[in-house]
């Protein structure tokens, strides 16, 4: 369930780290060095899923970028965003998952928003089995 973006960093002539998400448009950031780029790099990530979450607009999946940085963004803002990416790749509306639960609509609607994205180890075995895929080591 990880996810990661690619990102170019690059030193700027006054010492500074840019650094760019080639698969998101306008998502950029910058540092006073290479580590602040990181940490920053995750931060500005973490908003531009959420912004996207948020607006429910189509999202861009991640390329294969083996020449640049792998980025992950905040845990909530991820599995927020893995879960939407799951459930519409599925074809299933919020209610159809919610139902496979046994959860009301608006448990589940929480799930796929990364302010209130706080599922239970319970949920998440319940999710494995909605969604067929291993989310918790056991």
């Amino acid at each position: 369930m990880r996810l990661s973006y690619p990102a170019h960093f690059s030193a700027q002539a006054d010492g500074t780290w840019l650094v760019e998400f080639p698969d998101l448009p306008g998502c950029l950031t910058e540092g006073a060095n290479q580590s602040e780029a990181a940490q920053a790099a995750s931060e500005a990530l973490s908003a531009w899923l959420e912004s996207v979450l948020a607006r429910e607009v189509p999202f861009c999946e991640p390329s294969s970028r083996p020449d640049l940085v792998s980025v992950e963004p905040n845990a909530n803002v991820a599995f927020a965003f893995w879960l939407r990416r799951e459930r519409q790749k599925s074809g299933l509306t919020l209610t159809d998952v919610a139902t496979r639960l046994g959860v009301k609509y608006q448990v589940y609607q929480k799930l796929e928003n990364p302010a209130t994205a706080n599922p239970t180890l319970k949920t998440l075995k319940k999710l494995e089995v909605v969604f067929g895929q291993q989310l918790v080591l056991v």
